[in-house]
């Protein structure tokens, strides 16, 4: 039997409890592991549950407390980590069947960071193959599904994350975000998802070092367990060259005050076009942020269609360096999304992909100038509501030819500007009923201002007690 009460508790609160001896990790992590059976059937969020050895884990968490160790921000609290995201001795398959029976040799450095707290594994995520969109749905495993409308999508490419935290299955899980993978499944799912800036969270799961994309991020249904996340993850740590070195303090519990709080509001961005639902929902947002005090006023930022194709490319050759080399045993059973973009990657000259640091450039150029005078632009997540849940269910008609980008995320483009975080909240439901996100971009390795942000909202107009009807 499952106690949904207990599964839609928070990490904060769970960790409190736990501490403080009055509930045990093993009834924490039953209770998760019960909530992953009865709804991974209909959702598909979880490729892999650590039944016994969670539990194993757990039974040594309630030992620590029962000693009267030292426990860390996240004792006893049950957490899942992606597909992509390598755990020694556990099978870890990217969604592909290039990686079907990969079992890895070591945990990647966010899991660590992860144990060290005293969290406790509780499940694998499901994920796109090589996280390369914006629908969960793999060769692999096959589409996952959203709480909220199992014939929907969550979102991609952290859609298992994200339907795992929505479902009550776990208060925390890990996604990554290299065009909006934490924030989109967040935003048609009803969560907080944070991009942090990049380096803030190390990241060492990528064949190469140097990629200038690519952030791990926590999926969560309040604001302050994204904060817990964060404070348990944040480097810096040499397995990541270019993990930020000076920590924030992230010891308290986020405040939400943005009185004298200069706010930038962009419904468009120069060039989507979003759904009435979904402006009406981030117009709301506006005026709740400023009935806290803070001053919200629309701004220019003057991005194109140009800023969504240079993104484009840049992950196009992401997929053809990391992945192209797998088409020739594989190709037969792999996405077809995927042996696209590595065509494309495959097919972009060495000086071209240099110059896209100049129109990169220019995106930085344009999102600077906002943040110059305010403390942070608000803007939708998604312009539309979450797609079918099989990748051979999108939408193929032709845009409209209006001037504007029929396009559903707003998110790559603030991965070209990577230092800058960002973090998805819930806005409200659109005409189906179906959560909208607002995203809050800060100026660079702000995170804390964000998250002062997003807790103003979540003050004003609370998301967390709502529940998919499952």
């Amino acid at each position: 039997m499952v106690d949904l009460d207990l599964a839609y508790t928070s990490a904060a609160e769970l960790a409190r409890r736990v501490a403080a001896g009055q509930l045990s990790p093993v009834e924490v992590v039953a209770n998760a592991l019960a909530r992953i059976e009865q709804v991974n059937p209909t959702l598909n969020c979880c490729c892999t549950a650590y039944g016994d050895q969670a539990l194993a884990d757990a039974r040594q968490a309630a030992d620590a407390v029962a000693r009267g160790e030292r426990l860390g921000p996240l004792h006893g609290v049950p957490v899942a980590v992606k597909d992509t995201t390598p755990e020694r001795g556990r099978r870890t398959t990217l969604g592909s069947y290039t990686h079907e029976h990969w079992v890895p040799e070591h945990d990647a450095r966010i899991v660590t960071a992860l144990r060290r707290a005293g969290a406790i594994v509780v499940a694998k995520t499901t994920s796109p193959e090589f996280a390369h969109t914006l629908v969960t749905d793999s060769p692999l495993w096959g589409a996952t599904r959203n709480p909220w409308d199992p014939t929907r999508t969550p979102g991609g490419s952290s859609g298992g994350s994200a339907a795992a935290v929505a479902s009550g299955c776990v208060p925390l899980a890990e996604g990554s975000d290299m065009g909006g993978s934490v924030r989109i499944p967040a935003a048609w799912t009803g969560l907080v998802g944070l991009k942090p800036g990049l380096g803030r969270i190390p990241m060492d799961v990528l064949p190469g070092n140097f990629d200038l994309l690519s952030h791990h991020g926590p999926l969560a249904r309040t604001v302050d367990d994204a904060r817990l996340f964060l404070a348990a993850t944040q480097g810096p740590d040499d397995a990541d060259i270019l993990s930020v070195t000076t920590p924030l303090d992230l010891s308290a519990p986020v405040r939400g005050d943005v009185r004298g709080m200069r706010l930038g509001l962009s419904v468009d961005l120069g060039c989507w076009a979003v759904d009435p639902a979904v402006e009406a929902c981030v117009l709301a947002a506006a005026d709740a942020w400023r009935g806290a005090g803070a001053v919200v006023e629309s701004v220019e930022v003057g991005l194109g269609p140009w800023a969504e194709e240079l993104w484009s490319e840049l992950w196009a050759v992401f997929m053809a360096a990391y992945y192209g080399h797998l088409v020739d045993e594989f190709g037969d059973r792999m996405d077809p999304g995927v042996l696209r973009l590595i065509r494309v990657g495959n097919g972009l000259s060495a000086a071209h992909v240099k110059r896209l640091e100049i129109a990169r450039t220019t995106v930085w150029r344009k999102v600077a100038a906002v943040l110059a005078d305010h403390d942070a632009l608000v803007c939708p997540t998604m312009a539309t509501g979450p797609w079918p849940a099989r990748a051979a269910d999108r939408p193929t008609a032709a845009p409209p030819d209006d001037g504007r980008y029929h396009s559903p995320d707003m998110t790559a483009v603030f991965n070209l500007v990577s230092p800058c975080p960002v973090v998805s909240v819930p806005a409200g439901v659109d005409a189906d009923g179906l959560p909208v996100g607002v995203q809050i971009v800060g100026r660079r390795w702000r995170e804390d201002t964000v998250l002062r942000v997003a807790r103003a909202l979540e003050l004003a107009r609370p998301w967390a007690a709502r529940r998919p009807p499952l």
